[in-house]
């Protein structure tokens, strides 16, 4: 990590893992990444906000998700450092990566319902994956943090 960097602090951040009645987990491609790498929702926890609620208003504003049920906070949290090409160009530069909190919910509505052409759209295209998918389309500076989760999930529901 270039030296300039180096003492930039982590955005405290939540992720939300959003499984349908079948256990399918809900993933979008980002708008400012349009190649073929998927995520699940997740964003930056405003001042004063508590992780739980930072992470039910992003699932609101980039899905228009609202009717879920809280299945498990996943204990801990884990951390990703971005990579040298978007250093000091992502989150206005003000960050070198995340520690982000995340959440199990499960999805009580139906797909219709959700709508990702938001206020301020984060996402191209949404759908339903297996658990198993999540560590093959994800972003590959994100691929350490898909992996735990994944282990930490699969424990949940088996």
């Amino acid at each position: 990590m270039e030296e300039k960097f180096k003492n930039l602090p982590l955005r405290s951040g939540v992720g939300i893992i959003v499984l349908n009645k079948e256990n399918k987990v809900f993933v979008a491609k980002r708008i400012d990444n349009p190649k073929n790498f998927w995520q699940m929702p997740q964003g930056g926890v405003d001042h004063g906000e508590d992780f739980l609620t930072a992470a039910y208003r992003e699932l609101k504003e980039e899905t228009s998700i609202k009717d879920v049920k809280l299945i498990q906070e996943i204990e801990g949290t884990i951390t990703y450092e971005l990579p040298k090409h978007l250093l000091g160009i992502i989150w206005k530069g003000k960050y070198k990566g995340q520690k982000q909190k995340w959440f199990l919910m499960r999805y009580l509505g139906n797909d219709n319902d959700i709508n990702i052409k938001t206020n301020k759209p984060e996402f191209l295209e949404w759908k339903w994956i297996d658990l198993d998918m999540i560590t093959e389309i994800v972003v590959d500076f994100k691929l350490h943090v898909y992996r735990k989760l994944k282990e930490k999930i699969k424990k949940i529901i088996n």
